[in-house]
Formats: C-alpha cells, structure tokens, sequence
C-alpha cells in the first residue's frame, strides 16, 4: 500500500465544494483530522469533507462507503458518517471525496472505553443489527472477513517484525493464541456485513462508553469474527466475555477462536504503527500502540479458555 501525500487546504476544500456542491460551500471549514487513507474536514456543525490523501486505494473505498452505507446506517445503534454527497475528480482535485453526516465523540486510541458493562452492551448492540447477510454484489474483503489461513504468511511477518524489534515480551504465546485459531473451522455460514476495521481510532467514546463508529472503507461481506476481534481491542480488562453473551446470535466456540486469530493480527498491527518509530506515515500513531499491547496481554490471558 503505497502512500503519495497531497497537500489539502481549507481553501481548496472551499473551492471544491464552490465548484461541485455550491449549497454547502460557506459552511465554516476546519482541519477535523489526518487518517490513514483520508484528511477529514469538517463542514459546518453538522457535516465532514472526506479526501483521499494518501494511499492510492483510498478512492475506491470512499465510493463503496457511498454506495453502500446509507442504507446500512438507519438500522445501526450508533452514530455513522452517513454520505451525503459525492464530489468527483477534477482538475483542481484529481480523486473522488465525500461529503458525511459529522459523528461527535474521541476515538477511543486517544480515550479508551472505561464503563466496561455499557461499552461491552453497546459494540454487543452494534454489531449485533450490524452482522445481517449481506446481499448480492456485496463487496468482498479486502485482507479482511476471510478464512485465516489467507492472513498466514502476513502474520508471520508481524511477528517477525515485532520480534525483532523486541516489541513483544512472550512471542511464542502469541504464536501459540494464532495457531490455535487458524486451526478453527472455517465460517460455514452466510457473508455477513463486516466494518471489518474496527480499532480503536475508528470507534469514538464520550463518558466511558462507545458513542459512535468511523471510517467504513474497509465495509465487506464475510466471516462475523474479523469484527467481534474488537472485544480485545476496544473492551476494558474483563469485559469480553459480556460483550460475547451480549452478542447475538451468540457465537460458537469456532467463532470465538477465529475472532482470537483476527485479534492478535489487528493487534500486531497496531503496535508495529504504534511503536516502531514509523509515527510519520499517514496516521501512524504512538496512541495506537498501547491498545495492541492490552488486547495482546488479554489474549494471551485467557488462552485456552
């Protein structure tokens, strides 16, 4: 994934929104954030501009999100960036953005969750209306929601990174949680709806708890463990096994192994972005270390259970 850095001001996203979207174009504008695949904006009170600006896949994730997520938003239990408008290439600007709904709240690298009860029954809720089948045409993963044994090799070379660069205190039982889990059964059941990129700079908290989740780009059709990882993740010390009674259909032990699998590859990814002295890529940060270390902690923890 290869990342070419464009340079965004308040002004050009004036000028886009003057050419494409005059309605909205005297709407205060102000830098909202630098993400990995998009700059966010945010327009007025209650809207976001989204531009790629960085990875060159990021285009064709912001047009899935628009086509896809305003008729999964209704049923959702959280705020979402719903898409409001779509803003196509030009010559001042030669990629597609979106203008969303703006979704209020911290991400939860910078303010974990702290009320473990509420926030393990709100990601329960979530993804609960989130995981329904997926219809036809339905965007497949990409490095996300498929068997894991698709993901070997790259978590091999997370651990291997992170082994030598002495990130990891106990490598060989992080070896054994992944094992363990891609020795599971594979999902034999239909192509659920995934956010499939649920970490904790895309989950927003305010008052301990979860109050709204960001960035569906990654949004794929697959296996509900790649997103029920997040208990690991998101969730304080404890708080996985309620968030899993929560959960419904309440998921099988195969389930709760492969979404162990999908935890640790999330995890090491999130402390080699964290931790590796690479905080200078497109949003790359230390803050994404300490919650890929706990979710590690926590599943190493409780192996074999």
């Amino acid at each position: 994934m290869t990342h070419t850095e464009m340079d965004i001001t308040a002004e050009l996203v004036r000028e886009l929104l003057r050419d494409q979207h005059p309605d909205l174009a005297d709407h205060p504008v102000q830098l909202g954030a630098r993400g990995w695949d998009n700059q966010l904006w945010r327009l007025g009170d209650d809207l976001a501009v989204r531009l790629p600006w960085a990875t060159e896949s990021a285009d064709a994730l912001l047009r899935k999100e628009h086509a896809w997520l305003p008729a999964l938003a209704p049923r959702l239990p959280l705020p979402v960036p719903v898409p409001q408008r779509l803003g196509e290439p030009s010559e001042r600007f030669p990629r597609p953005w979106i203008v969303t709904t703006w979704v209020q709240g911290e991400p939860a690298d910078r303010a974990p969750a702290t009320r473990a009860a509420e926030a393990a029954d709100t990601l329960a809720a979530f993804l609960t209306e989130l995981h329904q089948p997926a219809p036809t045409g339905a965007p497949a993963g990409r490095y996300r929601g498929g068997p894991l044994a698709e993901y070997a090799e790259g978590f091999a070379a997370q651990l291997a990174s992170a082994t030598e660069l002495g990130l990891l205190p106990d490598p060989d039982a992080v070896r054994a949680v992944w094992e363990d889990a891609a020795a599971a059964p594979d999902w034999a059941g239909p192509a659920l709806w995934l956010h499939a990129d649920l970490h904790p700079a895309n989950v927003l908290t305010a008052d301990g708890t979860f109050c709204g989740v960001i960035d569906f780009g990654d949004l794929c059709a697959g296996d509900p463990a790649c997103d029920l990882a997040a208990a690991w993740l998101l969730l304080p010390d404890g708080a996985a096994d309620r968030f899993h009674a929560a959960y419904q259909p309440t998921p099988d032990a195969a389930t709760l192994r492969r979404a162990r699998g999908y935890a640790v590859l999330k995890a090491l990814s999130c402390i080699l972005i964290g931790d590796a002295g690479d905080h200078g890529r497109p949003g790359g940060k230390p803050t994404w270390g300490p919650p890929g270390h706990a979710a590690l902690r926590r599943l190493i923890a409780t192996a074999g259970r």
